[in-house]
């Protein structure tokens, strides 16, 4: 499935908005990178890329990376910036036969894009059909908790709420169990979740609340 003119045109918007807020400040944070595995010389798929600062620090480390986006805008700018890299337009619901080769040490992704995803389900079992055996995602994002609270730690939502949204074009609201159940049920074991009280510390935020969080899930042959 080719992402649509509707999809593509709302996704340019979003990184552009993206770029000019976080100038400066977007890439692998610190407390991730401590997380990732050595990835020098493997093969790393990056899903929904964006404009390319964590893809170009993967290829700093060593990594054979491809990468995938459903914005055409930002794969020309990601390009640009590492243009050692394997660029593929397309959505990550759907992912192209080429990817879908169990030919990957890792697949990342991470920062803002659950609330992209309309199906989990379709996400995770794509993601499991790009991994190898012993292969590995590693997903991080802004915590599910933290999407119910605003910035002094205030609720402001319910958690166990449906997921926001009835359309493809709107940010959705996923529970951590939600989450795992898709990973689980692609074949993934997952072998680790870590919480953080926030991995952007210019952030003024509530250090009570996980503001984010980390997952990693193994493909067992």
């Amino acid at each position: 499935m080719e992402p649509t003119d509707q999809n593509r045109k709302a996704w340019d918007e979003v990184h552009r908005r993206r770029s000019q807020a976080m100038a400066g400040q977007l890439g692998i944070p610190e407390k991730i990178r401590e997380l990732l595995p050595d990835v020098d010389g493997k093969h790393v798929l990056h899903l929904q890329c964006a404009t390319g600062e964590s893809t170009a620090e993967l290829v700093e480390l060593g990594a054979l990376v491809s990468a995938v986006d459903i914005s055409a805008e930002a794969l020309d700018v990601a390009r640009d910036r590492a243009p050692d890299v394997a660029y593929v337009h397309a959505d990550v619901h759907d992912l192209p036969l080429e990817i879908r080769r169990a030919r990957f040490d890792l697949v990342y992704t991470g920062g803002g894009v659950l609330i992209r995803l309309h199906d989990l389900d379709s996400w995770a079992t794509g993601i499991a059909s790009a991994l190898k055996p012993g292969g590995m995602l590693f997903l991080y994002d802004s915590h599910p908790v933290s999407r119910c609270l605003d910035g002094l730690g205030h609720w402001r939502d319910d958690y166990f709420g449906e997921p926001l949204g009835a359309s493809e074009e709107q940010e959705r609201h996923w529970r951590l169990g939600q989450v795992v159940d898709a990973v689980t049920g692609a074949g993934l074991l997952v072998t680790r979740i870590a919480e953080f009280q926030t991995l952007y510390k210019w952030l003024q935020r509530d250090r009570r609340v996980p503001w984010d969080f980390a997952l990693l899930a193994e493909k067992r042959s």
